[in-house]
């Protein structure tokens, strides 16, 4: 591969990833607002918001399901992050 060639499969290669973006933004939204409709839901019967299990648990499954190239503990360390910004809306 030439290096036009190379620069060229680049920006392809980026054009995919800014595609995977927009679609992980969508998705993050997604989940936000279904959150804030659980949490509502939790609150009218008193229900705790924080329920570290359910947390736990989230991030265990996703492990079991991860087929790579990420490791488990990225997974792990990329799910605290979303899970502690829920948290937070």
């Amino acid at each position: 591969m030439d290096e036009q060639e190379t620069i060229d499969r680049i920006e392809q290669l980026r054009s995919e990833i800014d595609n995977i973006d927009g679609r992980l933004l969508e998705l993050l939204n997604d989940r936000a607002t279904l959150s804030l409709a659980v949490r509502e839901l939790k609150a009218q019967i008193g229900m705790s918001l924080y329920v570290p299990k359910r947390e736990a648990s989230i991030v265990k499954a996703l492990q079991d399901a991860n087929e790579g190239p990420l490791y488990n503990e990225n997974i792990a360390e990329i799910y605290d992050t979303i899970l502690r910004v829920m948290r937070k809306l």
